[in-house]
């Protein structure tokens, strides 16, 4: 493992103390911490922001109903915002926001893959299809998303000082909006394939109108579809 810089790891505060409160205390987490692919974790968190952007501005194109295509418009500004907010986080704990990695490339292809995939469904598959299409790139999109903010929260829960208190504090900002993206937007691509089955549909489906935060929320939702038809 390449650590960090000494300046950069001891004034942003990134480890935990190695002081012990007794001979009985646990190990001290920075023992274990692999500080290049946390920062690692973070420029993939920024990047995934970004092509995010690109996915949502598609996905907008080949929204046919207008409750979705509201529901990305907001996703949309929204996904502007946490990119500031890694940004600032950025500044405050010391990175570059503008280091390449090669995750940071591989995600780059990967929401460039996205968007092209959307073009082509509204080229060759028409405007139900691209809508479908859509939908499912943004789920795998926000998969990513969403996963990246929990790893931020777990890390920021392991760590003491400055590096702990942004992480925190962005991952606070952004929480219930990532799940928001996520969860919704599979709700929509469920009943979008439901409706093109010719079966009846929950439009907007059960996680929107019960505003769903989160996975075992998004499981009762589903389950309770029936009973909205």
């Amino acid at each position: 493992m390449t650590p960090l810089s000494e300046p950069w790891s001891r004034c942003a505060g990134w480890r935990k103390s190695t002081t012990r409160a007794s001979a009985s205390a646990p190990e001290p987490y920075d023992e274990t911490m692999n500080d290049q692919q946390l920062q690692e974790l973070l420029y993939q968190a920024l990047e995934t922001e970004i092509g995010g952007q690109q996915v949502y501005e598609s996905a907008i194109r080949c929204a046919q109903n207008a409750d979705l295509k509201e529901e990305w418009v907001k996703y949309l500004a929204e996904t502007r915002t946490h990119e500031e907010i890694l940004r600032q986080t950025f500044e405050r704990i010391g990175l570059d926001a503008e280091k390449e990695t090669p995750g940071r490339s591989v995600l780059r292809h990967k929401a460039q893959g996205l968007v092209q995939a959307m073009a082509m469904a509204l080229k060759d598959g028409g405007p139900a299809a691209a809508q479908l299409v859509a939908a499912e790139c943004v789920v795998e999109a926000e998969t990513k998303d969403h996963q990246n903010w929990e790893l931020i929260g777990s890390v920021a829960e392991h760590l003491d000082g400055d590096t702990a208190t942004a992480l925190a504090e962005a991952h606070a900002k952004v929480e219930d909006e990532e799940d928001e993206h996520l969860y919704h937007t599979m709700g929509w691509a469920r009943e979008l394939w439901i409706e093109s089955l010719g079966m009846p549909a929950v439009l907007p489906p059960p996680e929107e109108e019960k505003n769903v935060k989160s996975a075992i929320g998004a499981a009762r939702a589903s389950q309770s579809r029936e009973e909205m038809l």
